[in-house]
């Protein structure tokens, strides 16, 4: 576990000194969450366009619960853990660029930016590629991206991002499973009432 532990430090000081000052600004773009609202709105216009407007709702309803549930089951780890983040971690002081330390919790495992974003990913994705072909490609991409940010802005290790990466796949399949299980009935009972 100590080497473990070791290398995604090793890892970490390499990706985040990698970033220059010149794209600071970019990265924390990428990570803020209110950057992605157009991609949500689009997501829900094409969720609109390919479903009723009660079965956008009924899927809308498992993303928020998909969020919450992902969301909740990482707090659960890090206060579980206690692994600190980058920033509060002081064996790296000095070794690495934080550029977005200001105002962040002590514990970082895992990364529920990672999870979240890669559990709607897969659950958007797997809904709609039938319709739109590369959608889950896309999307699975941005999930990296958004992953990769708090990497770049020092406040997850490699580790915590991989970890959370993992989560948000099994959680974006098992409410897909949700969802093909259980939406289409509730949906048929609904719209024969």
């Amino acid at each position: 576990m100590e080497q473990l532990i070791s290398l995604d430090h090793e890892v970490f000081v390499f990706l985040n000194n990698l970033g220059n000052s010149n794209w600071d600004k970019f990265w924390l773009i990428v990570t803020n969450k209110l950057t992605w609202i157009p991609l949500y709105l689009l997501l829900i216009f094409l969720l609109h366009r390919t479903f009723s407007t009660k079965q956008t709702l009924y899927i809308l309803f498992l993303v928020a619960l998909m969020i919450l549930f992902a969301d909740q089951f990482a707090n659960l780890f890090k206060y579980g853990f206690e692994r600190f983040r980058p920033c509060h971690d002081v064996t790296l002081q000095g070794h690495f660029r934080g550029v977005d330390c200001e105002h962040r919790g002590r514990f970082g495992f895992y990364s529920a930016h990672a999870s979240n974003s890669m559990a709607l990913a897969v659950f958007i994705g797997f809904i709609l590629k039938s319709r739109f072909k590369y959608i889950l490609t896309f999307l699975v991409f941005w999930a990296i991206l958004v992953g990769y940010s708090r990497i770049y802005v020092g406040v997850h290790f490699p580790g915590d991002v991989f970890v959370g990466f993992i989560f948000g796949v099994l959680t974006g399949l098992l409410f897909f499973y949700i969802y093909q299980k259980f939406l289409p009935k509730v949906i048929k009972r609904k719209l024969s009432n």
